[in-house]
């Protein structure tokens, strides 16, 4: 829903009825991923994507009947029959989409979720898309973190508190994903889905060394949506001016900002950290910090240098009581070899390195692969 959220909120707004088609499950190839959104608008309006182009069509038309009946629908789609011109993916993917109506009526919670969002708030948005009782589907939960309070409810006091408990720590990891309960919220049934949509704050990236590379990087972190820190001690290259793209630069030795950060529990398991100083006055301490027994929980930590200075720089490491186990968590020098050469380049082989981290890829050509292209998320 965050991609089509700023239309939905002023139709909401407005008090206006729309629909709104949700992918809640995936499978094989599928060309989005669960919580990718579309709208239909009373006026006809289509704004979002679901599949990138194969089923929107689809997804339309059914739009529009679920805003005039007012009744939510899940749909599957799957294969395409391009001999019958049927509905389907092409990729050979396969697709739920739970389609509902939202107005002031309907979801009279949405304003706060909007609120919470915008102010960069953790919240998720539990809705049930299946149910044994058609009238169940379509309520809405909001659950927010471990003593904030919730909003609206699932049907019963049982269900309510079994979807906190698993939504709140899926909030903590950012997930969003289809759970599957009893029709009273028992565990180990089946035959109610729920959806739990996560909306944490965007995942940070932290670029170190105020450098070319590093406002390539910081472009690149922006544009996968990372609220981007560059960090360096030095006051005459670390300036907005230079890293407009950043959301914050700060002037400060990396490894004492970074030990602030942990203290203040600013770091979590998606933050990024990429240690472009190649300088060791900067980069040892800073990965002492980074990978050493107290160190935070992050999904990815890079550091750029020829193979000369990450010789030299694991040798500083180990002398100052790191482990093999502990730089193992190093991925340097930095990025996949794409044969980059210039800063901008660079910053893609090291998006390249963490989005393959982060979903399994390999790095390989998929012309040369064989099986099913999207994985699922290592990190």
């Amino acid at each position: 829903m965050r991609d089509v959220l700023e239309q939905l909120a002023a139709w909401w707004e407005a008090g206006e009825q729309v629909a709104l088609g949700t992918v809640v499950g995936t499978w094989k190839s599928a060309p989005r991923q669960p919580g990718a959104s579309m709208l239909v608008g009373s006026d006809g309006e289509a704004v979002g994507s679901v599949s990138g182009g194969c089923v929107e069509g689809a997804v339309y038309q059914l739009g529009e009947e679920v805003i005039d009946s007012g009744s939510p629908v899940l749909q599957r789609y799957g294969i395409s029959d391009d001999e019958a011109m049927g509905v389907g993916l092409t990729c050979g993917g396969i697709l739920d989409v739970f389609v509902e109506r939202v107005s002031r009526d309907d979801f009279p919670e949405l304003g706060e979720v909007v609120a919470d969002i915008g102010a960069g708030r953790s919240v998720a948005v539990a809705t049930v898309v299946a149910h044994p009782d058609p009238d169940e589907v379509g309520r809405h939960l909001v659950v927010r973190p471990e003593g904030e309070p919730t909003a609206g409810s699932l049907g019963t006091e049982r269900l309510d508190d079994t979807v906190i408990n698993d939504a709140r720590g899926m909030l903590a990891q950012g997930r969003t994903a289809t759970l599957e309960y009893g029709p009273e919220g028992q565990r180990r049934g089946e035959g109610m889905r729920v959806f739990v949509a996560s909306y944490a704050p965007r995942p940070r990236m932290l670029v170190f060394g105020a450098i070319d590379f590093a406002a390539a990087v910081a472009r690149v972190g922006s544009f996968l949506g990372y609220r981007v820190t560059v960090c360096d001690a030095r006051p005459v290259f670390a300036t907005k001016s230079r890293f407009p793209e950043a959301d914050e630069v700060v002037v400060k030795w990396p490894h004492k900002y970074v030990e602030e950060q942990v203290a203040q529990d600013q770091l979590d398991p998606r933050t990024v950290a990429c240690v472009l100083t190649h300088d060791p006055k900067f980069d040892v301490p800073l990965l002492e910090v980074l990978l050493g027994k107290d160190a935070p929980d992050l999904a990815y930590v890079g550091a750029m240098g020829s193979r000369r200075t990450h010789e030299d720089r694991l040798a500083r490491l180990r002398e100052s009581g790191l482990t093999e186990e502990q730089l193992s968590r190093l991925r340097s020098p930095i990025g996949l070899d794409l044969g980059a050469r210039t800063p901008e380049e660079t910053a893609v082989s090291v998006a390249a390195e963490i989005i393959a981290l982060r979903w399994g890829g390999q790095g390989e050509p998929l012309s040369e692969t064989e099986g099913a292209i999207h994985r699922h998320a290592h990190l």
